[in-house]
């Protein structure tokens, strides 16, 4: 195990900030992770585990021993006859693993294209897009306890998915590593057109038989149109949440604001936090070296230099115009550290 002191955490976090690991090693095994976790402990050194940093915003130097987790590995689990369980590392890149089931008719992933990340980090946020979370095919995983070194097993019910949530964003936070992941994949896909402009974009590039591949090329497409690219400009996909409000309440935004776009689910009207961004007016507004994306106001950049704590009072900025406006709070996918 080779630990390194005073490194810098720009080449590993998408964002692109310049922030200082104290420590730092990179773990390619279940032992190595216990090793580095151990060493941290006797050192009496807080561990910080990282996985694709793509969900992170830096805005500080880390004291810590920073733990970045390169567990690979694909392999298939179990075959049943309608089904495969495949289990992949948590350190697997997400897009690779995607394009990996795409090239082995493994369906059920292919909404969840170009989503920055790895393996492991997917169900901790249970990453989604058009139609499809990570819930939907989701098996089990295997997580280190950082108490007892042991690895646990979890399923569904216990991972206790929600909207961007698991138990391992709340009740188990900083209590489990997670080191790998079982998904169930189908053989015979069930399409998911309708979410978008999927369809709109198979017909466009003249899609006439359906594919997994077809439906994953579209979303890559329509991704590449808005998003930018982490390795030209530093940003970590979709900064905010979508809010849920309730009926009530939309219904007074609707009678103040007739094309308030909400979608309703269990828990009332989900509204495009994107929509109320750029209603206040921050869609592709520059401020020095940070800002909002001009496509997609979802997104925060780092232009270049841009430090995370400029990023992160530029959310604050945004999230308090939002609920002074629209009396909605909305809140970050990104953890501050």
């Amino acid at each position: 195990m080779n630990i390194l002191e005073n490194i810098s955490l720009k080449p590993f976090n998408t964002f692109g900030i310049d922030k200082t690991a104290r420590f730092f090693v990179a773990v390619k095994s279940i032992n190595q992770l216990k090793e580095a976790l151990k060493w941290a402990k006797s050192q009496n050194i807080k561990p910080l585990i990282l996985g694709g940093g793509s969900n992170i915003l830096l805005t500080k130097n880390q004291e810590k021993l920073v733990i970045k987790i390169e567990i690979e590995g694909i392999n298939t689990a179990l075959e049943e006859e309608k089904f495969y369980l495949i289990e992949a590392g948590a350190g697997v890149n997400w897009h690779e693993f995607v394009l990996i089931a795409i090239e082995n008719g493994w369906a059920g992933i292919e909404n969840l294209s170009l989503i920055p990340g790895t393996v492991g980090a997917s169900p901790m946020q249970n990453i989604g897009a058009y139609g499809v979370e990570i819930k939907d095919v989701f098996s089990s995983l295997k997580a280190l306890n950082r108490g007892t070194l042991e690895i646990e097993e979890f399923n569904a019910e216990q991972c206790q998915f929600g909207y961007r949530e698991s138990i391992f964003k709340h009740e188990l936070k900083g209590k489990y590593v997670i080191c790998s992941v079982v998904f169930r994949l189908q053989k015979e896909p069930i399409f998911h057109t309708e979410y978008g402009a999927i369809q709109e974009t198979l017909e466009s590039n003249g899609i006439k038989e359906l594919s997994i591949k077809a439906i994953s090329d579209a979303v890559i497409e329509i991704r590449q149109s808005k998003l930018p690219d982490p390795k030209e400009i530093g940003n970590s996909g979709s900064f905010f949440k979508n809010p849920t409000i309730s009926a009530v309440h939309f219904q007074d935004l609707k009678d103040e604001y007739p094309i308030i776009p909400g979608y309703p689910n269990e828990e009332g009207i989900k509204v495009p936090a994107a929509w109320l961004i750029e209603q206040c007016g921050w869609k592709g507004q520059r401020f020095g070296e940070i800002g909002v994306h001009g496509k997609q106001p979802l997104v925060l950049v780092n232009y270049g230099d841009g430090d995370g704590n400029e990023i992160k009072n530029l959310s604050e900025k945004i999230q308090q115009s939002v609920f002074e406006k629209f009396k909605i709070n909305i809140h970050p996918e990104v953890n501050f550290l």
